[in-house]
């Protein structure tokens, strides 16, 4: 039997890392053989990880809130998570000695089936793909939008999601991308990810296509008073077990508003025909290819501080250098 070492929120607030055995010990060269994983980087997703630890996904959504490998149940004892990217050590011939990027929570070492990991292509360095989950995301979000050429667009909240969303949408020919943030620390994210920054009192109006991933009353409220009349607001925040209030007897009708959200669970209907959820990840790997993408790395731990790490990222604190948390990463190479 191999050892593993694991992080668990016992309960909300609380984190520990945990020894567990592995249920496996892969040797089959088979297709379907299931591969062994030896954990080089995970990332903390903020805003749905900071959810889980403080104990906030509501009970009606424990069952589709759940992470592909996770174990245990809301709100604890759990192990969560789906940024890790490792190196397979043991399976299919073709997989061994491949980095692959996995769904897989905060684990040093994991057996999972051959085709639940993705290979990392070349170009894309190992702790950059840690950020495949939220690129994937982005993706389906851009999907969900469908922006055109020349369009004036506005992303509400510049999290990792957001700025994802923004770099991928800059690439669209004329496009004019601002990112709109009540920090102003993150404009200097958006300068590195070459999109404007703006503050919510200095939004664009008119917008033909705006996105809020702000996880907050406030931002979607703006994404509503910034598009065009007739527009459509995609909502890709998550608001777990907190209401959202709004004010909707403006104009809110008079313009035609709408507002339609966007999730990561389903590929988007415009492409569900033609792209798998696998399709989908290894579109959002090549796409790391781009060295921008290395703005959203904003520190960098020991697995031994996963306890204190994930409790201050959940608690708001900002990076050691007082930058903000986007995807804060977690080095495994020296775990047992």
């Amino acid at each position: 039997m191999l050892e593993a070492t694991a992080f668990w929120v016992d309960s909300p607030g609380v984190g520990a890392l945990r020894t567990q055995q592995l249920d496996a010990d892969p040797a089959g060269e088979d297709v379907g053989a299931d591969v062994l994983v030896r954990t080089r980087y995970t990332g903390i997703s903020r805003g749905t990880e900071a959810t889980v630890f403080r104990g906030g996904v509501p009970e009606a959504e424990h069952e589709r809130m759940r992470a592909p490998f996770q174990e245990g149940e809301f709100p604890g004892p759990v192990k969560y998570g789906y940024l890790n990217v490792g190196i397979v050590e043991r399976g299919p011939a073709d997989l061994v000695g491949t980095n692959v990027f996995t769904l897989f929570p905060h684990q040093s070492l994991f057996t999972v089936p051959a085709d639940a990991v993705v290979p990392v292509p070349d170009g894309v360095p190992e702790r950059r793909a840690v950020l495949a989950g939220a690129v994937e995301t982005a993706v389906n979000i851009a999907w969900d939008a469908s922006p055109l050429i020349g369009d004036r667009i506005m992303v509400i909240g510049a999290g990792m999601i957001g700025c994802c969303v923004a770099r991928l949408l800059r690439g669209i020919p004329q496009t004019d991308v601002t990112l709109v943030d009540v920090d102003p620390s993150r404009r200097a994210v958006a300068e590195r990810l070459g999109v404007g920054f703006a503050d919510p009192a200095d939004a664009p109006r008119d917008c033909d296509v705006a996105i809020d991933a702000s996880g907050s009353s406030s931002g979607l409220q703006l994404a509503l008073e910034s598009v065009a009349t007739e527009g459509e607001v995609i909502e890709a925040g998550w608001f777990g077990d907190r209401p959202v209030t709004l004010t909707l007897g403006a104009d809110f009708h008079s313009r035609r508003l709408s507002i339609r959200s966007s999730q990561v669970g389903m590929v988007a209907p415009r492409r569900r025909a033609t792209r798998s959820n696998r399709d989908r990840l290894a579109l959002a790997l090549r796409l790391l290819r781009d060295p921008a993408f290395d703005a959203l790395l904003s520190g960098g731990s020991s697995w031994r501080d996963l306890p204190r790490v994930m409790a201050a990222v959940s608690d708001g604190s900002r990076e050691p250098d007082g930058g903000p948390v986007l995807c804060h990463t977690i080095d495994w190479k020296d775990a047992p």
